[in-house]
């Protein structure tokens, strides 16, 4: 099996290639930036350069995507020619060339407003089942492209499996608040418990789905470390984050001590990655008793891979500003 890996500049694109080129496995890397990992530069929005790329390939991975915090520095129609046109572009030729497996890598941020329960209610407990509601153009766009995942599935019979990741990068929050009140290293292990996953979890998830797909046919994923509560957690979640972790996780008291760090008041969504587990037999790691356990051990908590692949940041036109540099009141 030869596989395209498309970002491969990025952040998951390189993780990617790097673990499939240490397997021994035939792994190519396509991007729009030039990069130790990638072979083939130019975008996917262009019929022409994909139909090339194709040749030879017998699955793909497509984690190329303009991101959420790309709202601020791209517009609308960049947002649908890369991530509409240019998946379009990537099912119709990887059909032809008669793939065997598509993995389209989405994001939990496809949820949008279904993630935010109203003022007094549970936290929500997002499943697959959750319908999406958007909340900007990033968000539509995925949406849109995991629906033309399906109808290539259905009309073409192309195997298409879709991973809704949660967060993995390693820059700071996007919110000025979270970043002035929080230890970066406090905000993302307490995100462990709901909303995160190590970038080695999420390289797994992927290559299983590459081997399942065929089987499959057809699914969504959610891809998040697995969280320690049940739906019996969800109102006090809400009100006394802290108070539920004790009861799950006690040893994070004294972990959290030491370094200074504190519980978020109230935590407002719950991913639910049971059926990656059961359907793609996906065995994460890096849960928040994991990285509990690591920490009190005085070792790092990220992965190896975590460590290696490091931090990218996001570009946009000219290079502009990361994300996490921006302003409160500018697009989020």
């Amino acid at each position: 099996m030869t596989v395209l890996v498309t970002g491969s500049a990025g952040h998951l694109g390189e993780a990617l290639m790097l673990t499939l080129r240490r397997a021994g496995r035939d792994a190519v890397g396509l991007d729009v930036r030039s990069s130790p990992f990638t072979d083939l530069v130019g975008s996917i929005a262009d019929r022409a350069f994909v139909a090339r790329s194709m040749r030879g390939i017998t699955a793909v991975v497509h984690a190329a995507t303009l991101h959420k915090p790309h709202v601020g520095t791209h517009t609308r129609q960049q947002f649908v020619d890369t991530n509409v046109t240019g998946t379009l572009n990537l099912l119709e030729e990887a059909g032809s060339a008669g793939a065997r497996a598509f993995v389209f890598t989405s994001t939990t941020s496809t949820f949008g407003r279904a993630l935010v329960p109203p003022e007094g209610a549970p936290a929500a407990w997002i499943t697959e089942e959750v319908a999406p509601v958007p909340k900007n153009i990033y968000g539509v766009t995925k949406v849109a492209a995991e629906d033309l995942c399906q109808l290539f599935q259905r009309i073409q019979g192309l195997p298409c499996l879709v991973l809704r990741t949660s967060r993995f990068f390693p820059e700071e929050d996007d919110q000025a608040g979270v970043r002035d009140a929080y230890d970066d290293g406090n905000v993302k292990a307490n995100e462990l418990l709901y909303r995160r996953a190590d970038i080695a979890d999420i390289v797994d998830a992927h290559l299983l789905a590459l081997e399942r797909a065929p089987q499959i046919g057809f699914g969504k994923y959610i891809i998040s470390a697995t969280t320690p509560f049940s739906r019996d957690d969800l109102a006090e979640l809400r009100t006394d984050a802290a108070a539920v972790v004790r009861r799950h996780v006690p040893a994070f008291e004294e972990v959290y001590s030491r370094r200074g760090w504190r519980m978020f008041p109230g935590i407002d969504r719950v991913y639910v990655n049971a059926r990656a587990r059961e359907e793609l037999g996906w065995q994460p790691r890096y849960d928040f008793g994991f990285v509990m356990a690591r920490l009190e051990r005085g070792e790092d908590p990220r992965s190896e891979l975590a460590r290696e692949v490091g931090a990218k940041g996001y570009h946009g036109p000219g290079e502009a500003r990361p994300y996490w540099t921006r302003g409160p009141t500018e697009p989020a």
